[in-house]
C-alpha cells in the first residue's frame, strides 16, 4: 500500500488507528530493565510502517509512543522520537522488496530483510534516544545505553516473530485477493 496515494483525510484515520493500536497496546508490556519494557506493540508500528510508508510510520511512532508515555505519567519526548525513526525507517520496507508485499509475497528472503530493518531502525532510532537523554536530561550515558541495547534486541524479536507473522497474515489477503481479480477476468 505504500505506493498508492491516499488522501489526507484517509491518512489521519490510518495515523489515529494505528497510534491508538500502538499507544494502548504498549500498555501490554513486560518489564525487562529500568524503564524498559519488552513491548509486543513494536509489532502493530512496523505493520503500520510497512503498510503504509515512512511518513504515516513515524507519526505512528511519535503519536503511540506519548499516548503510552501519558498513561505512565511523563513523556520522554526523546524515546517518542525514537520510536518515530524506527516507524519512519520500516516504513521503507516496500522500496526494499520492491512492494512484494502487495504481490501476496512475504517468503523467507521478506523476513529476513523485514527482521534486519527491524534491527537497524531500533539500534538507530534508540540510539538517537540514547544521545538525546544524556544531553537534554542528563540521564547516564551507560544507563541509557544499556535501555537502548534491551531494547534494540527485544523489539527485533517481537517483529521478527509477532510482526513477520501479522506480515504473512496481510500477504495472505493480498494474494487471495489477486488470485479472485484474476479468477474474475476468465
Amino acid at each position: 500500500m505504500a505506493k498508492k496515494n491516499i488522501n489526507f483525510v484517509k491518512s489521519v484515520v490510518i495515523i489515529a488507528i494505528g497510534a491508538a493500536l500502538y499507544g494502548f497496546g504498549g500498555l501490554l508490556s513486560i518489564p525487562v530493565f529500568t524503564n524498559t519494557y519488552l513491548k509486543p506493540a513494536m509489532a502493530i508500528l512496523a505493520l503500520f510502517s510497512a503498510l503504509w510508508g515512512p511518513v504515516v510510520g513515524a507519526l505512528v511512532g511519535f503519536i503511540g509512543h506519548c499516548i503510552t508515555d501519558l498513561v505512565y505519567g511523563q513523556i520522554w519526548f526523546s524515546w517518542a522520537l525514537g520510536s518515530a525513526i524506527v516507524g519512519a525507517l520500516m516504513g521503507l520496507y516496500p522500496y526494499f522488496t520492491k512492494n512484494s508485499l502487495e504481490e501476496g509475497v512475504f517468503g523467507g528472503k521478506q523476513v529476513c530483510i523485514f527482521t534486519v530493518m527491524a534491527l537497524v531502525a531500533n539500534f538507530v532510532g534508540y540510539m538517537i534516544s540514547v544521545l538525546l537523554d544524556v544531553v537534554a536530561y542528563g540521564e547516564p550515558f551507560f544507563k541509557s545505553l544499556a535501555q537502548q541495547q534491551i531494547t534494540t534486541v527485544s523489539n527485533t524479536v517481537v517483529i521478527g516473530i509477532i510482526g513477520s507473522a501479522l506480515m504473512l497474515l496481510v500477504a495472505k489477503k493480498f494474494s487471495s485477493a489477486i488470485s479472485l481479480s484474476e479468477d474474475s477476468n476468465v
